[in-house]
């Protein structure tokens, strides 16, 4: 009988991409791969998060659940919540194995190694010596029409609220050449769309040369049976007008960009330790819409953080109006341990983030209706990647629309030209051109 292990996940898209490589590597040695939430498992593996202390104590829940389920099963933790609290993870009862952010390809070695010994086993190791990038591949071929693909891991921007560059180490880049023979892969498994991942995409090639993250998407583009690229968040430096002309001449590059802000007064993005003002942050998204008018434009935005102001507050609020993004992230502000913002005065009150919150919720939900306006009667691609039950397909516009069509034809993993025709309703109504 085959041996099962679930993968949970927590955390960042990163995550997700690093427990599918894993889940590879289990399938191809045999093992059966059982959900985590409704099967008992034989090894359980916990892909943490620790972004903030919340996260932490999420994952310390799952562990103990997971033993629970099955006190005679292997629990392996591993990400970011091992790499930075080590000892504490290896002193929760029923952990079996320890690692960190480096070595999961050595997961099914590790828990086979458990098996026979049946002692700790705690791989964590500092990662300030680490200069190379650690490949861990996925070419699963699935149901899904778009794949992620890490290339780049490590963090060197310190913000004051952050984890992460504790967690991940410094910037490490995937080279070009690896990153395209996962591509490849990917195409000749059915792939159309790649979304180009990492923990902060926009210092790729700063580590290895003189290449840099307009020079993968390049590269990416001319691969046969990749038809549309996407990113994951960026910072609004990496956008120049240099950079717009390549990925517009590309014709691959989607429309669809997350710019991260976090906040919209100068004086908190310097409290953040972020490299920008929000002049030049506005600057950066009228570049962008001067090559993609229709451009999507998606971020992320903390409220609460220790000295924000209602003047503070507002440049945000102002800012975000102005920008008219497609949709806005909003994070009430949780400290975080070991990070420079925990310490720091004026924190506050609970019921004032919650208060900004709602507003920029409320304004993001505006923005949405108005973005949807802008394209409404506008003709887009649409890739189509989940069939309904009634005969509706649903897929996403290459600025982000989540739209849905009726049709006899079977539009899975099929890119059509489409038009906006309804906007009341969720998903937005598109019919295909020509179909």
């Amino acid at each position: 009988m085959k041996k099962s292990f679930s993968i949970l996940t927590l955390g960042c898209k990163v995550n997700q991409y690093e427990s599918e490589a894993m889940a590879e590597l289990f399938e191809n040695e045999g093992y059966l791969n059982v959900d985590f939430e409704t099967e008992v498992s034989d090894i359980y593996i916990i892909n943490t998060c620790t972004v903030t202390n919340l996260s932490d104590r999420k994952s310390r829940q799952f562990i103990r659940r997971a033993k629970r389920d099955n006190p005679n099963s292997i629990v392996a933790v591993v990400g970011c919540y091992s790499q930075t609290s080590p000892e504490e993870v290896s002193s929760i009862p029923g952990v079996d194995i320890i690692i960190g952010t480096t070595e999961r390809n050595r997961i099914v070695e590790l828990c086979e190694e458990f098996s026979n010994n049946k002692k700790q086993i705690n791989i964590v190791r500092s990662l300030k010596s680490d200069h190379e990038f650690q490949t861990i591949n996925t070419s699963k071929e699935n149901d899904m029409t778009r794949a992620y693909i890490k290339v780049q891991d490590g963090c060197n921007r310190y913000c004051t609220y952050c984890i992460i560059p504790f967690a991940r180490g410094n910037i490490r880049s995937r080279s070009i050449e690896d990153s395209m023979n996962e591509a490849r892969k990917l195409a000749k498994a059915g792939y159309k769309e790649i979304i180009l991942t990492g923990i902060h995409i926009g210092s790729y090639g700063y580590d290895i040369g003189k290449e840099r993250l307009i020079d993968l998407i390049e590269n990416i583009a001319s691969i046969d049976g990749i038809e549309r690229i996407r990113l994951s968040s960026i910072e609004p430096r990496t956008i120049t007008d240099d950079f717009m002309k390549r990925v517009v001449a590309t014709n691959k590059l989607c429309d669809h960009f997350h710019l991260s802000l976090q906040s919209g007064s100068n004086k908190i993005l310097k409290e953040m330790n972020r490299k920008y003002t929000r002049e030049e942050y506005f600057d950066k998204t009228q570049i962008i819409r001067s090559y993609m008018p229709y451009a999507g434009l998606t971020t992320d935005v903390i409220v609460g953080f220790p000295g924000e102001t209602d003047d503070d507050f507002l440049d945000s609020y102002d800012l975000i109006k102005k920008v008219e993004f497609s949709k806005v992230h909003v994070f009430k502000y949780s400290k975080r341990d070991g990070t420079v913002a925990a310490k720091m005065k004026n924190q506050i009150d609970g019921n004032i983030k919650n208060k900004r919150s709602s507003i920029l919720l409320a304004l993001s939900d505006e923005l949405m209706k108005k973005f949807s306006e802008k394209n409404l009667n506008v003709i887009k691609s649409v890739l189509f990647e989940e069939k309904l039950v009634n005969s509706s397909y649903v897929g996403y516009t290459t600025n982000y629309i989540r739209c849905f069509t009726n049709s006899k034809e079977d539009l899975k993993n099929k890119i059509k030209n489409v038009n906006i025709v309804n906007i009341e309703c969720d998903p937005v109504e598109v019919s295909v051109i020509g179909g």
